[in-house]
């Protein structure tokens, strides 16, 4: 399981969200009391709260190596 941190570019898999198949950031990183990660991730035009990490994948492109100037 991939575990994601503030500002990745993420894309959702949840058939029962508006925002499923879309590309959005992850904005919070909260940690459950069994240890797990939950997610709120923003989308153009709303966000979606306590997402698993396995609802998640990383979006095309998006590199933990990118260099940024």
């Amino acid at each position: 399981m991939t575990e994601f941190e503030k500002e990745d570019s993420v894309v959702l898999h949840d058939v029962h969200s508006e925002y499923d198949g879309e590309t959005g950031t992850v904005t919070q990183v909260m940690e459950t009391m069994f240890g797990d990660a939950t997610y709120t991730v923003s989308f153009e035009d709303g966000q979606e709260q306590g997402v698993p990490a396995d609802a998640l994948e990383a979006a095309a492109g998006d590199d933990a190596d990118d260099d940024e100037e």
